[in-house]
């Protein structure tokens, strides 16, 4: 079915690079962002446009192999690429770039990055007790330094308050777009939820994201949506971040049948958590938010178990499929208790697919989909 709101959605989102540049000519300042540990309302209290900076495509993947290890992954590769290039129009515009130390691949090609683009460091701890959320506030302390030095401005609290305010009503209004899928049949196709959250997060005005996403929602919402034969197998697609250039494994599953009804990566489902309740101090709450994220680069990582359980039930699936990308050590081995945990406690069929942002093993995968969905009836 084809949604006016998301075709409006689509065209105003094709414009994104054109007006980032507009506000850069404006005088805005732009900061570049490779994980979503990075809180954007400190680049947000700064008056600051945050961009998303990860490499989502194969195009720039060869360039980056005459640098880095082939073995790296795939996410690595096209992100250092684009900059070698010089081809990602979000990294040119940058005027600093944050990264965050979230496996030793980044964290070594940072340092290769420093040499081409100014580069700051948050050093992300891999545990999530006491001791690290006061290390990991102290980090977002001097983040927030580093941004008051380097754009020669003051960061207030109430900055920071109105900037929380602010992305906690974006994810608010994307989760309304991402829950829609709860439905039965889900009124948007997996493709459609991945490519909604991928495009809003580069709507350089908060504001008209909000806009954009209510838009979608109300208008879906309102359908009648009536319950059709055929929706086929109901996926939850969990593990390594997605993007529009990586998502073949989304197409595949649907291609072959089944309805990808919930995406829990940091592209999409893991960006609309919560904030915590009962904070006075927004430093400590945004890295309160930001370190419960159940990324595989924790360890231990028990709340990914535990999401993935309330969203095969909120969403009601017939099979969990977890993407991990070759070279990523974190995903692929947490990916056996991951499939313990599905398999039983949640009594639901598991497929790990292992692959890169290539075309070359589409058939294959096609292969194995298909006994998948087979073997869900």
């Amino acid at each position: 079915m084809t949604w006016s709101s998301v075709e409006q959605f689509r065209a105003k989102t094709d414009r994104n690079v054109l007006r980032l540049q507009e506000e850069k000519k404006a005088g805005r300042k732009v900061v570049g962002q490779y994980c979503i540990y990075t809180p954007m309302e400190l680049v947000l209290a700064c008056d600051a446009i945050p961009v998303s900076l990860c490499g989502t495509k194969n195009d720039s993947i060869a360039r980056a192999e005459s640098i880095l290890p082939r073995t790296l992954c795939p996410l690595i590769k096209s992100s250092f690429g684009f900059a070698l290039e010089d081809s990602c129009p979000y990294l040119a515009a940058s005027d600093l770039v944050v990264c965050d130390t979230t496996c030793d691949g980044k964290k070594k090609m940072f340092e290769l990055l420093a040499l081409r683009k100014p580069v700051y460091v948050l050093e992300l701890p891999q545990r999530q007790d006491q001791d690290d959320l006061i290390f990991w506030r102290r980090q977002l302390a001097l983040l927030k330094a580093k941004f008051e030095a380097f754009f020669q401005i003051t960061i207030s609290n109430q900055a920071l308050w109105q900037a929380i305010a602010l992305t906690r009503r974006f994810r608010a209004a994307l989760q309304k777009v991402l829950d829609l899928a709860r439905r039965k049949p889900s009124p948007l196709t997996g493709l459609e939820l991945h490519e909604i959250a991928f495009r809003a997060s580069f709507i350089p005005d908060y504001e008209e994201r909000i806009d954009e996403l209510e838009r979608i929602a109300r208008e879906i919402e309102a359908s009648a949506c009536p319950e059709q034969e055929g929706e086929g197998a109901r996926i939850l697609l969990t593990g390594v971040p997605t993007g529009l250039g990586s998502h073949k494994v989304i197409r595949i599953l649907e291609e072959c049948g089944a309805r990808v009804v919930c995406i829990d990566n940091c592209s999409s489902y893991k960006r609309v958590r919560p904030d915590p309740e009962g904070e006075d101090d927004p430093l400590t709450l945004l890295a309160k938010r930001s370190l419960a994220l159940p990324c595989a680069v924790m360890s231990p990582n028990p709340g990914r178990f535990t999401t993935v359980a309330k969203l095969a039930r909120d969403f009601s699936v017939d099979g969990v499929c977890d993407l991990t990308w070759h070279g990523c050590q974190t995903y692929d081995v947490e990916s056996y208790s991951l499939r313990h945990s599905v398999q039983e406690e949640l009594s639901l069929p598991f497929l790990q697919i292992v692959t890169d942002y290539a075309e070359a093993d589409g058939e294959q995968l096609r292969i194995r989909i298909q006994a998948f969905l087979e073997m869900l009836g």
